[in-house]
């Protein structure tokens, strides 16, 4: 397909489709593009929120003993730092964001199948991230429970636990609402000719997440209730002095909560498999594995939730079948992990910040997945089990692997959604940075973690005090890497060169439309037969 020439018609940007003008043209509007940046302009917001908790959390460890706050207020920022990471952050981040901006052009669609469903959406995302930040100030004090909310604490702490599981609640529906607008928009909107073997791989990885979204998510739902009820009614479902049972709470948080790490996960490897073959100027090795490897790992990752669980008390049979799960859910990892290198493998490779990003992602989250199956071994488990092992390979999983395919997928579609060019060498320099300042904050972790130091303590033993003095530095290398990456993004926002269609040279159907895209999405009908992933007479259009 050759590249088109400039588009005259508006962009999104300038036609809201509402008739509206400012702020209102935002609040009102059902194009999935402007719904998916109003979504990624709050997750980051809301992400640096959260990075300044972790500061604060990584500069009272820096040494032994009390050093800017006391314990209580610890136990506080570290429940927040959870909670608004995973469910505000996290969860809604790539699919929510970058899922509804790309997700339908991909399609050769106008929009998702239900946009003002899609608006509903992130209203009660808004009003749920509304609630989270509430608790800090309303009540007895901010939750200290932890992300996990786990009984019989949660019960009877006198924390403003009930605003904080609310809001939860309601993030919940936000996020079903939208995978299932993505099951049906992938079902029912794609363009003629483009059949289920002609998706893009990050359409495939939003199907899979789109699943787990509406099947998983309503146990979470279940579950928060419950806590609700236990704190209000006192009804005795987790109070053992009631006749409940706490393992009871842990094995309905866990069915959702292990699975929702995959939600966070797989759209970051659509991401990585969209950005491998465009900068390897190869067809992607092995499309049919990687995209039923997603559907593997939706379906596998949720049968192994009790691996959480080794050592709260289960019988050797159900300890054992739950370690096996958790070795295959491995499985269409690595096949992904494969088929990523394979397609690299004697390419025509060249080097930008989308390309060093997907690197970063397959390196952190390599260490992420095989640390995680020390813990899914139930012998290794019992002595890493809450200790700082955990908390580093938690990192390394989500922020190494979602965070990193966040990063990607901003310096991937940036010069598609603002149709501008960000500086490639200071983005460059702030990937470096912040890859040296992500391994020295957590790969302490993992060593103290194995000493035996357990995680959410406030103090601890000065045998440790090397390893947490090295990850506060760490911290702030990171920090110093985030504040160049977002810096150089809002200046390439505002005033970096203008680019055209196609400046990566990328198949999918969103490279063959303006950039920015207008309204509905195309200026001429797209030539959806296309394989997705071919290369031949396609140009970059820088």
């Amino acid at each position: 397909m050759q590249n088109q020439t400039s588009s005259p018609l508006p962009t999104f940007f300038e036609d809201s489709g509402n008739g509206r003008k400012g702020i209102m043209s935002w609040l009102t509007s059902t194009d999935h593009k402007r719904i998916g940046l109003m979504y990624l302009y709050m997750v980051l917001g809301m992400f640096i929120v959260g990075v300044c908790l972790g500061l604060a959390i990584r500069l009272e460890l820096i040494a032994p003993g009390k050093t800017i706050m006391e314990a209580q207020t610890y136990n506080a920022v570290f429940t927040l730092h959870g909670v608004i990471m995973i469910f505000i952050v996290v969860i809604p981040s790539i699919p929510a964001a970058f899922g509804n901006i790309i997700l339908p052009i991909q399609l050769g669609a106008e929009d998702v199948a239900f946009p003002r469903l899609n608006l509903f959406s992130w209203y009660l995302y808004m009003f749920g991230t509304f609630l989270a930040l509430l608790s800090l100030f309303t009540g007895d004090g901010p939750p200290d429970t932890g992300w996990t909310f786990y009984v019989p604490f949660s019960e009877f702490t006198t924390t403003n636990v009930n605003t904080a599981v609310a809001g939860v609640f309601i993030l919940g529906f936000s996020s079903i609402l939208t995978g299932l607008n993505f099951i049906t928009t992938i079902h029912r909107l794609r363009a003629p000719g483009l059949g289920w073997k002609k998706l893009s791989l990050f359409a495939w990885s939003l199907y899979a997440t789109g699943w787990i979204q509406v099947l998983a998510t309503p146990v979470l739902g279940i579950t928060v209730l419950l806590i609700m009820a236990e704190r209000i009614l006192g009804v005795g479902l987790f109070d053992p002095a009631k006749g409940g049972d706490p393992i009871l709470y842990q094995h309905l948080f866990w069915i959702y909560s292990h699975p929702a790490v995959y939600i966070m996960v797989l759209p970051a490897m659509g991401v990585v498999s969209e950005i491998i073959p465009v900068f390897a100027r190869k067809p992607i090795f092995g499309y049919k594995a990687i995209a039923f490897s997603s559907l593997m790992i939706a379906f596998a990752g949720s049968l192994v939730w009790a691996h959480h669980m080794f050592t709260s008390g289960m019988s050797d049979t159900a300890v054992m079948i739950f370690s096996l799960l958790t070795f295959i859910v491995a499985i269409p990892s690595a096949i992904k992990v494969f088929n990523w290198i394979a397609t690299l493998y004697k390419g025509s490779i060249f080097i930008e910040p989308p390309l060093l990003y997907a690197l970063g992602f397959i390196f952190l989250f390599s260490i992420g997945g095989l640390t995680g199956l020390v813990l899914g071994s139930a012998g290794t488990d019992v002595h890493v089990h809450d200790t700082y092992f955990v908390v580093s390979h938690f990192h390394y999983v989500i922020f190494g692997g979602t965070g990193f395919g966040l990063f990607g997928a901003m310096h991937y579609w940036f010069p598609k959604i603002y149709g501008r060019m960000y500086n490639k060498n200071v983005a460059t320099t702030g990937w470096t940075i912040l890859m040296i300042g992500f391994n020295l904050l957590y790969f302490p972790l993992f060593i103290i973690g194995l000493e035996g130091m357990p995680r959410r303590y406030y103090d601890y033993l000065p045998q440790y005090h090397t390893g947490h003095l090295i990850s506060t530095i760490g911290s702030w290398v990171l920090a110093a890497g985030l504040i160049v990456m977002f810096a150089n993004l809002y200046v390439g926002m505002k005033k970096g060169k203008k680019v055209g269609r196609n400046p990566w040279g990328g198949a999918t159907l969103e490279w063959f439309t303006p950039s920015p895209p207008p309204l509905l999405n195309f200026d001429n009908e797209p030539d959806s037969s296309r394989n997705p992933y071919r290369y031949k007479g396609v140009k970059r259009d820088e």
